[in-house]
């Protein structure tokens, strides 16, 4: 990293990821990049997010696996110095879709803990009927930087 004093640990990459609203996801498609937003959970070093079971996003994975996720929170202008706060995290690995049930499930209750926790009543019969539909991604980092502005 260019700019050492930005640069933070692993520990606040994770904690990044953990607080960001969305994420995008960059894969590349032959040669031509390719990068959507997904909302990210994760279950130890482990990353997840939701799909359908088909379109680009997997026919590009299932050609590819190699993927790199970026999540920024904090961010505010500060225009009087042309400048804005920040904390970002970039996660580089390999993606896979998730094909056990056991997984799969434990995957999205980390998601809906995170972007729908005061509906988690209702988990279990959107997974009833909706678990067979939906498909998860796996991501297992083995790169991770993490950089912020904080003034």
């Amino acid at each position: 990293m260019r700019r050492k004093e930005k640069e933070r640990d692993e520990a606040f990459a994770w904690k990044t990821l953990d607080e960001s609203d969305f994420a995008t996801l960059s894969m590349c498609d032959g040669s031509v990049p390719y990068a959507v937003p997904v909302s990210p959970a994760r279950i130890g070093k482990n990353i997840y997010f939701h799909c359908a079971l088909e379109g680009k996003k997997l026919d590009v994975l299932q050609k590819n696996d190699r993927v790199q996720l970026t999540c920024v929170t904090g961010v505010d202008p500060i225009p009087q110095r042309y400048t804005t706060k920040y904390a970002s995290a970039m996660f580089f690995g390999t993606a896979r879709l998730v094909e056990d049930d056991e997984t799969k499930i434990s995957a999205l209750r980390a998601i809906c803990e995170k972007y729908a926790k005061s509906n988690m009543q209702g988990f279990d019969d959107a997974i009833a009927r909706s678990l067979a539909r939906t498909g998860v991604v796996e991501i297992t980092p083995d790169e991770i930087t993490a950089k912020a502005k904080e003034q």
